[in-house]
């Protein structure tokens, strides 16, 4: 039967296949845990911050005054961006068998007629060396869905991150910001697409003795 993935999904694979396998053929799903609507309000609010700019044909300070945006411009087509950044839609591609590919991204920026991914990212604290490496292959997927789409793609994208840094007399959060250079690589979202594909297409896998959810998924069949 066709599958339908997106970035999460390609996550679960890699953290436990056994997991991954129940969730898209016999629905069994982990539980969910509630999602802080902090980062989600940060979400939309950045949108509408970078879409203002947009509209002006600038780009926000915290990317004009970073020397790897010299020449680059903000995508424009508000339409196209607002069913790419549609959680339920963003940008798919379908396969000859018709297995789905989608993901929803933040922005996009525009160097040379050829796009370069943007994605915002909040943290409460400031950049460890191994933060971005968890972002790697969202990127990679991103790239890899705009040149199945027919878009010409730079080879790299961006990681913009916001951190608090002071709260001001007048109640106002101040941010500090960091843009962060990904190099990506379609060949490795390719690579996840098609294994996860091949894993789906077998048998279920063994239970992974790290997977704190197959243990509990072991308990509770055996009663204890």
């Amino acid at each position: 039967m066709p599958y339908k993935l997106s970035p999460s999904a390609l996550t679960l694979f890699e953290e436990c296949k056994r997991c991954f396998w129940l969730h898209h053929n016999k629905k069994i799903k982990r539980p969910e845990t509630p999602f802080p609507s902090l980062p989600s309000g940060m979400d939309r609010i950045l949108k509408e911050h970078f879409d203002n700019f947009m509209r002006k044909r600038k780009l926000p300070p915290e990317l004009a005054e970073h020397r790897e945006c010299k020449g680059m411009k903000l995508y424009d087509d508000e339409e196209r961006l607002k069913v790419w950044r549609n959680n339920l839609k963003g940008i798919g591609w379908e396969d000859e068998q018709g297995n789905v590919l989608h993901g929803a991204i933040d922005n996009l920026l525009v160097k040379d007629d050829k796009l370069v991914v943007l994605d915002y990212k909040t943290r409460g604290y400031p950049l460890k060396e191994d933060t971005t490496e968890h972002y790697q292959k969202q990127l990679d997927i991103y790239c890899f869905l705009l040149r199945k789409n027919g878009y010409e793609v730079k080879d790299y994208g961006f990681l913009l991150f916001y951190m608090p840094k002071e709260v001001l007399e007048t109640g106002e959060v101040v941010f500090d910001t960091q843009l962060v250079k990904m190099q990506v690589d379609e060949k490795n979202a390719e690579n996840l697409w098609k294994n996860a594909l091949k894993l789906l297409e077998g048998k279920c896998p063994e239970k992974d003795e790290e997977c704190l959810w197959c243990k509990l998924v072991e308990a509770e069949t055996r009663g204890t």
